[in-house]
């Protein structure tokens, strides 16, 4: 008995051999619509838009409103063929409806504005993330600045003071003991007054010569800074003390003035002055009567970079972290408070409101210096090489100007960086 082989007839009519072919359902497909050119406008991005609670501008025509209800599924004539499968597992494609409710939309926190540089942030373009830590914001407007411990803060003046060594003390001091001793013995038993006069004539003048340094002690250590001559950093060696000259650019973290809010300084100081008369309220603990007296100061240096003059390279000047520096730079009159002219000026206000000062009846003087970006400066310091790195450091010990016989002034020494800046505050500078 033969084995019957499966035939059947294709649409042509021809018949082959074999079981006819099963047609697979066949996968649903979405349609799909043609995305428009946004251009960067985040209100025609689509959904991206709607994540910020932007209105979509949507050009297509809206499809129309689909029923809740599902449609009844369509029967073919031929077996398995369709979209829709009848069966007690069958029903429609669409978009199931549920009787829940609207989906409500759930977030994790406050919706961030989108900026206008399409680029998803943590905070505000004006929020502080992604600032170096160097440099705070201010608080207000004319808020007092902050900065980190990457800025130096120059609580003091520069300490200036004689370079004498003591056994020279000493030995001035035994004789002139001596020469009192036996001036009033002399004095006493033969009546001879010759050499107690000589030896106060001595003192006097010795005591005028003392008097004649202190009070020219600052103009004579200025003349020796200016005098010092200039060295070329190319063929400077690795801790040689060297005077620079050139102009300076910011370094990582730029300064701003106090008070005027100069940008992109190097050195910013800003002091306030008052006056002390008769009874009068003193400015500080050392404020004497009749005198100009520091009420508040605030005097910042960073690092910064010079170029060199003479050679044309660049250094860079470790002022900050806490370097010891010594500025020599001529503030600026801002605001002039006396007795005739009472009215504060609103932004005056504004600035002793921040830092907690009194505006009361006192007569107050505001300066304000500072180091611009371009500036001429002069940096007297030691080079250090460090991998290919020029760089100019304080000094780790104090430098002496040297004993001036024909002024008559003594040696004077000063600690740390030497920063000088004869250019006035309101001339131009070199754009850099």
């Amino acid at each position: 008995m033969g084995t019957r082989i499966p035939s059947h007839q294709l649409s042509g009519g021809l018949f082959v051999s074999g079981r006819p072919e099963q047609l697979k359902e066949r996968q649903p497909t979405m349609a799909s619509r043609a995305v428009p050119y946004t251009g960067g406008d985040i209100k025609k991005s689509g959904e991206l838009g709607k994540m910020f609670d932007i209105t979509v501008d949507d050009h297509n025509p809206s499809p129309p409103p689909r029923s809740s209800r599902p449609p009844p599924p369509s029967f073919s004539s031929q077996p398995n063929s369709g979209s829709v499968r009848s069966g007690p597992n069958s029903g429609s494609l669409g978009v199931k409806s549920s009787s829940s409710g609207p989906i409500q939309k759930k977030s994790s926190g406050p919706m961030v504005p989108l900026q206008p540089t399409g680029l998803i942030t943590s905070g505000p373009l004006g929020s502080s993330a992604g600032r170096r830590s160097g440099q705070l914001e201010p608080s207000g407007s004319i808020g007092k600045m902050v900065y980190g411990s990457s800025v130096t803060s120059l609580n003091e003046d520069a300490k200036l003071g004689f370079k004498v060594s003591k056994p020279v003390m000493w030995v001035v001091v035994v004789v002139a003991v001596m020469g009192l001793v036996v001036g009033a013995f002399l004095m006493v038993a033969v009546k001879n007054v010759v050499i107690l006069a000589a030896v106060g004539g001595i003192l006097a003048v010795a005591a005028a010569v003392v008097l004649w340094n202190w009070a020219w002690k600052k103009r004579g250590l200025l003349g020796f800074l200016r005098r010092y001559a200039n060295a070329e950093l190319r063929g400077a060696v690795d801790g040689q003390y060297v005077k620079v000259t050139g102009v300076v650019t910011c370094g990582s973290i730029p300064l701003e003035s106090s008070f005027q809010r100069v940008p992109r300084c190097v050195y910013v100081a800003t002091e306030l002055y008052e006056y002390r008369g008769w009874g009068g309220k003193s400015a500080n603990p050392k404020h004497g009567f009749f005198s100009w007296g520091c009420r508040h100061a605030e005097k910042y240096v960073a690092d910064f970079y010079i170029s060199d003059f003479q050679s044309g390279l660049r250094a860079l000047v470790k002022a900050g972290y806490g370097a010891k520096v010594a500025a020599f730079v001529k503030p600026t009159t801002i605001v002039d408070i006396t007795t005739e002219n009472r009215e504060l000026s609103p932004g005056f206000q504004r600035w002793l409101a921040d830092r907690s000062l009194s505006s009361d009846d006192r007569v107050m003087r505001l300066k304000e210096g500072y180091i611009r970006e371009g500036s001429t400066v002069s940096v007297m310091g030691v080079v250090r090489r460090h991998d290919n790195i020029l760089m100019i450091v304080p000094s780790p010990e104090p430098v002496a100007t040297g004993c001036r016989w024909t002024r008559c002034l003594l040696p004077t020494y000063i600690e740390g960086l030497i920063l000088t800046c004869d250019e006035s505050q309101t001339a131009d500078v070199i754009p850099v």
